[in-house]
């Protein structure tokens, strides 16, 4: 994956600091996301393989960081 399209989490931590708003796409896989404690308030979850049928709920305005296991 180029560079370019990757954040790291202090960049995230940065750029929010500095007012800028995101929006959390969750992909983990069912079984994943129900094992972990880990998980952002207010992130959308959509796991990576229904992606196309919820294309229209995730917000265009924000930049999109998508994350998974």
């Amino acid at each position: 994956m180029p560079d370019d399209l990757r954040i790291t989490v202090d960049e995230v931590r940065r750029r929010q600091n500095g007012g800028e708003e995101f929006v959390f796409l969750d992909s983990r896989n069912p079984q994943a996301w129900a094992e972990s404690d880990a998980k952002i308030p207010g992130a959308i979850r959509v796991p990576l393989e229904q992606l196309q049928q919820h294309l229209s709920e995730i917000p265009k305005n924000k930049p999109i960081v998508a994350y998974c296991t």
